[in-house]
């Protein structure tokens, strides 16, 4: 079998955009995936037809030789654009390997160590009362872990104490609208540079049990992360800005993790995460990979998840349910607060091109967030 064309497409469900990966075989079979839009897409797009001829006339099962081949041939470390733009290739060409097979992909990773993959919901509320509330509603769906922000609407425009007595309020709402028993995790989002800071906030928030604290400093300086974990009695999360096995690599030999959050759809693709995760099983951290996107990116998370035995739990929203449902063949949906696994062979979910074609990309950018005195913010 040989690759005999890779396409991309660029798409949007009115909210942001989508990128999906077809690489095409002369066997007839077409594996699909989805890299991460990392903004501005043209560059993911860009680079996808630039490394194109790398790939067509190639066995698409040499999954390894392939994916190191290009990354080598690159010349320099990838960043985010080269990572997230290989990570749909690999995606396309596991799910090659396992139609060629007849098996689902995890059934290519070791197999079913689990039976279904948890989730949890992400939820939000610009008040204490209006998070309360919806948190309750998740819950009475079925779900029994969330994650929420510590943070207000407006936070950048008060002062630090405010905000802190704010984060406290919002998250003991929560709690004791759900109950003691589910799992609530907190995602500061990167948006704090001082340790002082995230360890006064991850302090505020201690008492309320959160399930983790997720990028309470910038993911980028790892001795912050081992300072943090050193003092605090929270488990620490982090991994959705870090990319290929190295990275996450020195995050666990700094100490400075408890929960790592590779993305399948920017880290590498799964044959990364798969290394990544046993570095991670053998130094006693857990994954929960991170998972904002749409179906295809939960599809290819869930295969991860059903192989690892360090897998705790998966990001999963289901507004991009109604929103991105459209985008493929077989929309899946979490029953009891679990996704059951697939059975069909490859990843098990392919392209709506018609409906693709009909939801070209939008302009959209994610903001530029400013403190009050003018000065620029972390989105």
């Amino acid at each position: 079998m040989k690759i005999t064309d890779i396409l991309t497409f660029h798409c949007s469900d009115g909210t942001r955009n989508t990128i999906f990966v077809q690489v095409h075989t002369d066997e007839g079979l077409v594996g699909v995936g989805e890299p991460y839009t990392i903004g501005p897409d043209e560059g993911i797009l860009a680079l996808l037809e630039s490394i194109k001829p790398w790939f067509v006339g190639q066995d698409p099962s040499r999954i390894e030789w392939l994916l190191r081949r290009a990354r080598n041939s690159m010349r320099f470390p990838q960043g985010p654009v080269g990572w997230s733009a290989l990570s749909g290739i690999d995606h396309a060409l596991w799910d090659i390997a396992g139609k060629a097979a007849g098996l689902p992909v995890y059934m290519l990773l070791g197999g079913r160590f689990r039976d279904r993959v948890r989730v949890y919901h992400g939820v939000q509320g610009r008040s204490p009362e209006e998070l309360a509330e919806n948190g309750l509603a998740l819950i009475e769906e079925g779900y029994t872990a969330l994650k929420a922000s510590p943070y207000g609407p407006e936070w950048r425009s008060l002062l630090w104490n405010e905000v802190l007595r704010e984060a406290a309020r919002r998250l003991e709402a929560l709690r004791t609208a759900v109950g003691e028993d589910i799992d609530v995790g907190v995602d500061v989002h990167a948006t704090l540079m001082e340790p002082v800071r995230a360890e006064q906030l991850t302090a505020a928030l201690a008492p309320y049990r959160p399930m983790f604290v997720e990028e309470p400093v910038r993911p980028e300086h790892f001795p912050s992360f081992a300072r943090l974990r050193e003092r605090l009695q929270v488990p620490l999360a982090t991994g959705e800005n870090l990319y290929g096995l190295a990275q996450f690599v020195a995050l666990i030999d700094a100490q400075g993790v408890d929960i790592i959050q590779p993305d399948l759809c920017s880290c590498g693709g799964i044959l990364e995460a798969k290394k990544i995760a046993a570095v991670a099983e053998a130094n006693y951290v857990t994954v929960a990979p991170h998972n904002p996107l749409g179906l295809l990116s939960t599809a290819v998370s869930v295969h991860l998840a059903a192989s690892i035995p360090n897998f705790v739990i998966l990001e999963y929203h289901g507004d991009h349910t109604k929103t991105k449902a459209r985008f493929v063949d077989d929309p899946w949906n979490p029953v009891d607060g679990y996704m059951p696994l697939p059975t069909k062979p490859g990843l098990g979910m392919e392209l709506d091109l018609d409906t693709i074609a009909e939801s070209p990309p939008i302009a959209w950018d994610r903001g530029f967030p400013q403190h009050p005195d003018g000065s620029a913010g972390f989105i």
